[in-house]
């Protein structure tokens, strides 16, 4: 009964919250959210390369091909959040199966007090 209490306190409330989606979505909302903050600091980057070397980036603007640098830059975005997007679908698969696990534990030892309550009435 005290493991469970421990349980209710700390990582329960956590593993509930987590619980209450199906997988999918769980997963799909996190890795939407990773892409989301993955761009944000994408631009971020690309924005502090542009402002650090902003006079040779200035001069040079003229000598490149705008569309090739465009695809460039397009093409390093979509690897940086692609991986980015890959290494979260596995860190919240991983936490979600490990959430539902310990909560079919939790209903499993919640189920075996009643029963215990039950067999002294």
């Amino acid at each position: 009964m005290t493991r469970l209490a421990s349980y209710e306190k700390n990582e329960g409330k956590k593993n509930e919250a987590i619980g209450r989606y199906f997988r999918s979505d769980y997963i799909g909302w996190q890795v939407l959210k990773s892409i989301v903050s993955g761009t944000i600091c994408f631009l971020i980057i690309a924005a502090g390369y542009v402002v650090y070397d902003f006079e040779n980036f200035m001069m040079d603007i003229y000598k490149i091909d705008l569309l090739e640098y465009a695809q460039g830059v397009l093409k390093k975005y979509v690897i940086v959040v692609g991986i980015y997007a890959v290494i979260t679908y596995i860190v919240f698969a991983i936490k979600y199966s490990g959430a539902r696990k310990n909560l079919k534990t939790y209903a499993h030892n919640l189920n075996k007090l009643s029963r215990e309550y039950n067999n002294v009435e």
